[in-house]
């Protein structure tokens, strides 16, 4: 069955209630069931049989089944409409002016035809319309012997030069998308993969030189790549200034209103990519800029990426000491029904880490009991990386709670389940962070001792502070809390503050 509830969490309540009034116009009958439907949808309270019930007093599935489909087909025909009226209308105006050179050529009226193609071939230019362009030399070309003033040479260069900018564009894209499917593969079904062999591989597969003048679109998809890497490889300090010198590169493109989906993306990868080198109050500036774009085109993409927003705004004021805004604003986010499903977990977990920090283990244990799902499960939906890090904290959960029993237990399960992919993917790090969480538990009087601090400095192999992974700090801070007997929160700033300070 259709699952129309996925398609109408993507309307924000700007476009419910346009739903509605187009609903309204379109129905002849008084008794079209259609706009309760999409309200009982909306509201996402009842199951489909409940609806059913509620709609027509019976199990009428028949009846059901039928309305859902002329309200499928309503969805689509609206979300299409707004589309086309949203859509810029360049497009259409340059390919109007080639219909009417075409119609001018036919008729022998070439100098007419051409000043027409000129203006198309002025427009597309300037908004990287490759395909067009494709188009309007292509008449060029073929009407030449019409019109002597032609230099048939410069145009079959120009359409040359566009063919190439267009291919550019398409290999791109087919890296883009080889690159998703092998971090895909790496994230959610836990493939050991040398990522950066096969990202240097893909881009010399494809030939892409990245000093290439490119399209919004390209620069955008380059973006997604280079900020792929760095997701697998933690080293977002390499990719920071790339990102945001092709970010202003992006700013002065003529066809960003055109791409707003795409602009929201770019700029949430840059605030993902400062938060990750510790830059906060950066990042919230570019969150800033984010929530501007969310909001134009009547909010069209808010709901889109909300709890991103929400998500990444939150963790920025938990490191710099606002712990009480970002648990608020994950708090009033984390019940959302969205199809987001991965970000939604990541709220859930985001909360988990600011109450553990908190000392607030009850709050902390609520939450926790949400997550009744397999480990195969989380895995599917949110990637390895996330289980591993839900594991980690539900180890120090019923540890802080003193529940050694459970401890105990997750602990031999994580070594069970998780050692061998640690190593397989050099990880090595949480295997020696798990043994001292366990030499720990079993011993906690130990944690004051010179020994002991002595082996937990040697035990690691740190990167350079600034390059240090920020949830990385964030688990090694609870071992240096309980060493120093100090507050986890107090204990995770000064230890970003510290690395912020490096030169």
């Amino acid at each position: 069955m259709t699952d129309l509830n996925a398609i109408v969490s993507t309307f924000s309540s700007e476009d419910e209630q346009r739903f509605i009034n187009y609903l309204d116009k379109k129905n002849k009958r008084n008794d079209t069931k259609n706009i309760e439907l999409f309200k009982l949808l909306k509201a996402d309270e009842l199951t489909s049989k409940e609806i059913c019930q509620n709609i027509y007093n019976s199990n009428n599935k028949d009846a059901y089944h039928a309305l859902r489909k002329r309200l499928y087909q309503s969805l689509i025909d609206f979300i299409a409409n707004n589309n086309l009226e949203e859509e810029n209308s360049i497009d259409m105006q340059i390919i109007k002016y080639i219909l009417a050179s075409r119609t001018f050529l036919i008729h022998k009226k070439p100098k007419i035809a051409y000043q027409i193609l000129d203006k198309a071939e002025n427009l597309a230019q300037e908004h990287y319309l490759f395909p067009i362009l494709n188009e309007i030399y292509h008449t060029k070309i073929q009407y030449a012997y019409m019109n002597p003033s032609v230099d048939i040479n410069d145009l079959i260069g120009k359409f040359r030069n566009n063919q190439k900018q267009h291919f550019i564009e398409e290999e791109l894209n087919m890296v883009y998308a080889k690159i998703r499917q092998t971090l895909s593969d790496m994230t959610y079904k836990g493939k050991v993969l040398d990522f950066n062999t096969i990202l240097s591989n893909t881009l010399k597969e494809h030939n892409i030189d990245i000093s290439e003048s490119l399209s919004f679109k390209s620069l955008y998809q380059l973006i997604g790549i280079v900020s792929l890497s760095a997701l697998v490889t933690n080293d977002y300090l390499k990719i920071e200034p790339f990102l945001i010198d092709t970010y202003k590169r992006i700013q002065n493109h003529k066809t960003k209103g055109n791409q707003l989906v795409h602009h929201i993306k770019v700029v949430y990868m840059i605030a993902n990519t400062l938060f990750r080198n510790k830059k906060f109050h950066e990042s919230l500036e570019y969150l800033d800029i984010m929530n501007t774009l969310m909001l134009q085109q009547r909010k069209k993409y808010h709901s889109t990426f909300k709890l991103k927003y929400a998500l990444l705004t939150a963790l920025n004021h938990n490191y710099i000491n606002k712990q009480e805004d970002a648990i608020s604003i994950l708090e009033s986010v984390k019940q959302t029904k969205h199809t987001d499903i991965e970000s939604l977990l990541d709220i859930h977990l985001g909360l988990v880490m600011f109450y553990i920090q908190k000392a607030d283990f009850k709050n902390a244990k609520t939450i926790f009991s949400k997550f009744y799902h397999t480990d195969k499960y989380y895995i599917e939906k949110a990637g390895k990386e996330w289980i591993i890090k839900k594991n980690l904290a539900e180890i120090i959960l019923y540890i802080e709670l003193g529940e050694f029993n459970l401890a105990e237990s997750r602990l031999l399960s994580f070594k069970r389940s998780y050692f061998n992919y640690l190593k397989q993917i050099n990880q090595v790090r949480v295997i020696t962070f798990i043994k001292l969480v366990e030499s720990y538990f079993k011993n906690p009087e130990q944690v004051n001792s010179g020994k002991f601090k002595d082996k937990v400095e040697n035990a690691f192999t740190w990167v350079d502070e600034k390059q240090e992974d920020i949830f990385v700090m964030s688990f090694y801070a609870w071992l240096k809390s309980k060493m120093e007997n100090k507050s986890l929160y107090q204990t995770t700033l000064a230890l970003v503050r510290k690395a912020q300070n490096v030169n």
